[in-house]
């Protein structure tokens, strides 16, 4: 058990880091410190990461402003049905990210980082 919670701890901070030098690697304003981050609940991080590995696929007219509760589930939603089309096997809800369920967000973003790495292999 002791070392279990350390190799989280390490896989949650150089996924934490590869998200935030992709999005920074890509000139987006988005950022978060770890998958408990409270501003993950609106998905703009989940939606800009997806941006930055796959350039063109967001329509940003379709991402709200997140105000609502509703709005917040609509990013989700978004969020998630895009990850999927760039290739992302995403399990998570959209509930999963408004609610900040720290384990399932943590899905989200391994799953865009696969998509990532193999995208950065098929360009070498």
């Amino acid at each position: 058990p002791c070392c279990r919670s350390n190799v989280q701890a390490v896989v949650s901070t150089q996924s934490t880091g590869w998200c935030n030098d992709k999005l920074a690697e890509k000139g987006k304003t988005s950022s978060f410190s770890s998958f408990k981050d409270s501003s993950l609940g609106n998905s703009r991080t989940i939606v800009d990461l997806i941006d930055a590995i796959s350039p063109g696929y967001i329509n940003y007219d379709l991402v709200t402003a997140a105000g609502t509760d509703d709005e917040k589930f609509l990013n989700a939603r978004y969020a998630i049905t895009m990850a999927r089309k760039i290739g992302a096997r995403i399990f998570a809800l959209p509930e999963d990210i408004t609610e900040v369920n720290p384990k399932m967000i943590m899905t989200v973003f391994a799953c865009l980082m696969s998509v990532g790495f193999a995208k950065d292999q098929q360009k070498k």
